[in-house]
């Protein structure tokens, strides 16, 4: 889950997401969006589902890693999100 202000769209995240996960990502889905005394005021904690696959062989853990943190880093460069729960 991530924690992003109010002002920022989640389209906007969910297509940072997608970037930054590149072409392993078979699929993103929004699952749960979150405001209460966990998650400062003015932001929201948004959880995404990510499904990753490659066609021609059976993916390692440690790419899985790598492109689920590549798209968290992308998303909070651009949209200065943090980790919820860190």
């Amino acid at each position: 889950a991530l924690i992003v202000s109010d002002s920022v769209d989640t389209a906007a995240v969910t297509s940072a997401i997608i970037e930054g996960a590149g072409e392993l990502l078979e699929s993103v889905r929004l699952f749960d969006i979150y405001r209460g005394h966990q998650v400062p005021e003015g932001s929201r904690s948004l959880a995404f589902a990510l499904r990753f696959r490659a066609s021609d062989r059976t993916l390692e853990a440690a790419e899985i890693a790598s492109a689920r943190q590549s798209a968290i880093d992308l998303v909070i460069h651009r949209h200065g999100a943090t980790l919820r729960g860190s």
